[in-house]
């Protein structure tokens, strides 16, 4: 497929040639099933394995874990062109259009879906405690946390690879990811801490900002830092088909290891209750797709053209399970039901936003057409010409 984009080929992951999700991006879904079985078998073999991790921490955050997320979060941030921000200038609408649905409808949404379905119709069958900080709290409550710190993260990565198979304005798509991840730098914790503590899940302010320090600002530099060293002494060509092929590897090993480690201090759990992960996953699904919906509606109210509307409808619909999983692993503890629920979110990112990948490109006739990429699309996104 042509590209009407230079940077497509440097900052998505997919292969232009192929255009095709990696065999580890198609396959999430079963990677993290094995994962919560490789975990829960760790568990029960090694169950002294939380002990020696609590014992390599600092300021009550495991080293290990720590690491294994500052590099689950840096191939992410070192894809990022932040030079493409300026293009935001020459179309405000969609770039504007995913701020107000990402900072201003998707997180209350996210609190609403949450209380309904996990704090009300399914409580019932999410009975049980456990101690967070020192203080006993519902794990209902705690689920609900981690959906909420899904809502307020959103994606700044898989959403590349969702516009490349929607045939979208890669340009435009790299323009969003590049200001969302600023503002959620900057937006992130407050909005995180509000929330919370809006549904009685006390957390301290210094914790949450350091968090968000740690495991976005962190890898938010050094990935800046080394891609403009890269790109100025190696080249594009070596940035794109040396540096990041040797990188993806590590940013998969170190995802993977995460979730081990948290199945396998939340496998007991997982085998009384497997009833829970179902329940988890119903207010991430119906958010999703609310968001989604009307987000492409709102761009096809505002004109935009299919090309800009669908990566704006699927930035807001996605999540940036990464950060979540951090922030959740920090505030609540690697062995927390907040922890638990971000890692469903990963569970069904994928084949959900390929379902709604599909919905863009058998509607893209609902839209205005740019006509040169129009012709360059799947036929089932061209409208026929009158």
């Amino acid at each position: 497929m042509p590209i009407d984009s230079p940077d497509i080929s440097l900052n998505s992951k997919a292969s232009v040639a192929g255009g095709q999700l990696s065999f580890f991006e198609r396959y999430l879904t079963v990677w993290v099933f094995l994962c919560i079985l490789a975990g829960i078998a760790l568990g029960r073999l090694f169950p002294g394995l939380a002990v020696a991790l609590d014992a390599m921490s600092l300021y009550q955050v495991s080293i290990p874990i720590a690491i294994c997320l500052f590099f689950m979060m840096y191939p992410i941030m070192v894809k990022i062109d932040f030079s493409q921000a300026q293009r935001a200038v020459q179309t405000p609408k969609p770039v504007l259009l995913t701020l107000v649905v990402n900072w201003l409808i998707k997180p209350f949404t996210m609190v609403l879906f949450s209380q309904f379905f996990l704090g009300w119709l399914f409580r019932p069958l999410l009975a049980g405690t456990e101690m967070i900080r020192g203080s006993e709290i519902a794990l209902a409550d705690s689920y609900i946390a981690g959906t909420i710190l899904l809502g307020i993260a959103p994606c700044t990565a898989m959403v590349l690879m969702w516009g490349y198979l929607s045939f979208s304005n890669q340009g435009l798509t790299l323009v969003m990811v590049a200001i969302n991840s600023l503002t959620m730098l900057f937006l992130y914790a407050p909005l995180g801490r509000w929330l919370l503590a809006a549904n009685n899940l006390a957390v301290p302010w210094q914790t949450i900002m350091l968090s968000v320090l740690i495991y976005v600002g962190l890898p938010l530099l050094a990935g800046t830092m080394s891609r403009t060293w890269i790109l100025r002494h190696k080249g594009r060509a070596w940035f794109d088909q040396v540096f990041l092929k040797y990188l993806s590897p590590i940013a998969v090993i170190a995802l993977l290891t995460t979730l081990v480690l948290l199945f396998a201090f939340k496998g007991d759990l997982i085998v009384r209750n497997p009833l829970h992960i179902l329940l988890i996953a119903v207010p991430l699904f119906v958010q999703t797709n609310f968001i989604f919906l009307i987000s492409y509606v709102a761009a096809q109210k505002l004109g935009l053209v299919y090309e800009d509307a669908a990566p704006a409808a699927l930035i807001g619909a996605s999540n940036h399970f990464e950060v979540a999983i951090a922030t959740a692993v920090t505030l609540f503890g690697l062995n927390s039901g907040a922890a638990l629920a971000t890692v469903v979110g990963v569970l069904i990112e994928v084949p959900v936003m390929l379902m709604l990948v599909e919905v863009c490109k058998r509607t893209a006739f609902w839209f205005p057409r740019e006509p040169e990429k129009a012709t360059l699309a799947d036929p089932r996104c061209i409208r026929p010409l009158s």
